[in-house]
């Protein structure tokens, strides 16, 4: 492999390698991790008591891709989410008969411990009419705010070379939704349509009066990068004009530090409460082939700071 302009910082040393996609939740006085592995072939968690336990602990596999049909290729961006005392794994999948028939599906956990207890299928999240995810539809998180249940998806749209845009809803269940999909950004900017016009991979972060929601744009190689949505907490979150945008993204690739293409975050915190993102990078920029399929992919910490009222993602350097 021609890893063209690597270097060796303390910057780019892997939180976890070869996961992408990482996501990390706080529950109990537990850390719970998954991501993509390279295969896109199964779900994985992994859990520890704190964040730099998870780098060593034993991964367990909790769910395997399909033989055939739905769910057999392309098992990528899984989250793992608490609601109303119950554990769901969202993730997006491939059809065996059209494997970029990328659809968003559910996983329910039937006890209390999601890397022990049994998990069952719910299956395709429903839409709220027969239009929805009709399209390559992926990276769902979702969010509880005011008692309601809220999902952020992105999807792809037109014909020939589609564009992803992000989309919200309310839902009526961690599987259905209850409204009508909202259009909540498009790929606006040059900095989102290298490659390809893509945002994609929401994460969503409250902070004071204000809730944050980082996505990633451009193809998934050195371009890939990630940008900025923040609403007031007060605000109608499926109207589109509670939404400011940034007009420059908010994180990308940094020669010096060794880190290229950053994107694809979520939030959790550290032990004492500081605010952290998790987010993955590669250690190079020159990829043969699809960057898709290239494994190195890591998973990597950055410590979240403030500048008034807006971000700033610090990479940290992992111990």
């Amino acid at each position: 492999m021609n890893r063209h302009n690597y270097i060796e910082t303390p910057l780019n040393q892997p939180f976890i390698e070869n996961r992408a996609d990482p996501f990390i939740c706080f529950h109990n006085g537990r850390y719970y991790f998954t991501a993509s592995v390279p295969e896109y072939d199964r779900i994985i968690i992994r859990t520890a008591e704190t964040l730099s336990q998870l780098r060593e602990t034993e991964e367990m596999v909790v769910w395997k891709k399909h033989d055939q049909g739905i769910m057999s290729h392309h098992i990528w961006a899984p989250e793992l989410h608490l609601i109303k005392g119950k554990w769901y794994l969202y993730f997006a999948a491939g059809d065996a008969d059209d494997v970029w028939a990328i659809r968003p599906y559910v996983l329910e956990c039937l006890g209390n411990d999601p890397v022990t207890d049994p998990w069952v299928e719910r299956g395709k999240v429903i839409g709220a009419d027969p239009f929805s995810f009709q399209d390559f539809s992926l990276d769902m998180t979702v969010f509880e705010h005011k008692d309601d249940l809220y999902c952020v998806w992105a999807e792809k749209v037109s014909v020939g070379k589609k564009i992803s845009n992000l989309y919200i809803a309310r839902m009526k269940s961690p599987w259905e939704l209850d409204s009508q999909q909202v259009l909540l950004s498009s790929p606006d900017y040059s900095w989102e349509r290298v490659d390809f016009w893509v945002n994609e991979g929401a994460a969503v972060l409250f902070h004071g009066d204000k809730i944050y929601m980082t996505y990633s744009a451009s193809a998934t190689g050195a371009c890939y990068c990630m940008g900025l949505l923040s609403a007031d907490v007060s605000s109608d979150l499926l109207d589109p004009q509670s939404w400011k945008k940034e007009r420059e993204p908010v994180m990308e690739t940094m020669e010096e530090a060794g880190l290229y293409g950053p994107g694809h975050n979520s939030f959790t915190q550290t032990e004492d409460g500081r605010e952290i993102m998790v987010y993955h990078a590669r250690q190079y920029d020159e990829i043969v082939g699809d960057p898709l399929y290239d494994p190195n992919r890591h998973a990597y910490l950055a410590e979240v700071r403030w500048d008034g009222e807006l971000p700033v993602f610090v990479p940290l350097v992992v111990e």
